[in-house]
């Protein structure tokens, strides 16, 4: 009976398209119920020129009216922007206009100094060890490459000299432009007040493959609870810690569900990570539990991690953490957030409470064991 109701709906929404070419007296229609026949496409290639995300796209071609969905990609491709465009808060429209207009006019004037960074070369960024444990693909082969000092963290060999080398020649050099043109950048995040996004001066495309390719695969396999399957997004970009740049950075957690941090370089002392567990927006001010307790549910919360140039460390976006001085020195940082859509969309309708949130499992086994605590009493007195 759904079927036929859903058949019957297409027909009409169909013969609704057809009387009107697709387009209401109020602009674009979308059909009521999708077309199940209807294979979407993929609009990831487009991603450049898109309005919003390639996802939404293919999600809602299905639903395009029947003439639409008869058309050319270009016209579907626009008449879904504009229903899209129509429905998207005018605030959020400026803002994604203007940055838009803000990474053109940098790429447009911007000379890069080393072209090789702004496509991936597999075999000239990463250390052999990782490529190959990539190419295989199992957990195995991850763990083999891999510490897990605390329990989510993991850290292994990833960048190869040369690739740490370009990248902080290209960073110095935009900065360089930047400087020269005075023009006025926009900064990674509202915590560090230098550092540069890479996204913005072109290295986008390769940073999409840097996460697709080489972050979602272990994202895969450890951290399926935060949407490390399904990580479509990422905002990359360099920080730079010193006597004269930021000197630390306060206690927080990432815009991100899977946070990337690998140190380029360079001469520095002090800037270590502190890293205090993983809490959901309900607890993250919560305290850190003692080594004691922690133990039975999750181990170990108190971890301090020292930045080796090249080497790698992975972890949960929700994992509360932050540096402490860079004492001596230089430091900086590629880090990459990567973000799941699905997850982000399916954590909005979450009643119960998070599985990864260490206090959020420390409050439902304390419940567990107040409720047996009760039977026991309450069996005690049935047999008296």
């Amino acid at each position: 009976m759904d079927q036929r109701r859903e058949a019957q709906a297409n027909e009409i929404n169909g013969s609704q398209s057809n009387e009107n070419d697709g387009v209401s007296s109020k602009g674009p229609a979308l059909r009521l119920y999708p077309c199940v026949e209807q294979k979407a496409e993929n609009y990831e290639d487009l991603e450049e020129e898109l309005e919003f995300s390639p996802h939404l796209y293919s999600a809602l071609e299905r639903h395009l009216p029947s003439s639409v969905l008869s058309s050319s990609r270009d016209n579907k491709v626009q008449y879904m922007t504009d229903i899209l465009l129509r429905y998207s808060p005018r605030a959020d429209r400026s803002r994604l206009q203007k940055h838009g207009e803000y990474r053109q006019k940098i790429i447009s004037n911007y000379q890069p100094l080393h072209r090789v960074l702004y496509t991936m070369h597999a075999a000239d960024f990463f250390v052999p060890s990782f490529i190959k444990a990539i190419s295989e693909n199992k957990e195995e082969s991850f763990r083999k490459i891999m510490s897990e000092p605390s329990p989510g963290v993991f850290t292994f060999e990833m960048l190869q000299p040369r690739f740490c080398e370009m990248m902080l020649a290209e960073v110095q050099n935009f900065e360089k432009w930047v400087r020269e043109t005075k023009f006025r950048i926009m900064r990674p995040n509202t915590m560090n007040k230098f550092g540069v996004v890479l996204d913005d001066f072109g290295l986008q495309n390769m940073l999409k493959k840097f996460m697709e390719d080489f972050i979602r695969p272990i994202s895969t396999v450890f951290f399926t609870e935060v949407g490390g399957s399904t990580l479509d997004g990422h905002h990359g970009f360099v920080v730079e810690y010193g006597t004269d740049r930021d000197i630390d950075l306060g206690f927080h957690v990432d815009d991100a569900e899977v946070t990337l941090n690998v140190c380029l370089g360079k001469q520095f002392t002090g800037g270590e990570l502190f890293f205090r567990g993983v809490r959901c927006e309900k607890h993250v001010n919560s305290d850190t539990q003692p080594d004691v307790f922690i133990n039975r549910f999750f181990q170990q919360e108190i971890f301090d991690y020292v930045h080796v140039a090249g080497r790698a460390i992975l972890h949960c976006g929700r994992h509360r953490h932050g540096a402490r001085a860079t004492t001596y020195g230089q430091r900086i940082n590629l880090l990459i957030w990567c973000r799941s859509s699905v997850f982000r969309e399916t954590r909005k309708y979450q009643t119960d409470f998070p599985s990864w949130c260490a206090e959020c499992k420390r409050e439902k086994e304390e419940r567990i064991r107040q409720k047996a605590s009760i039977l026991k009493s309450e069996l005690r007195l049935r047999t008296v």
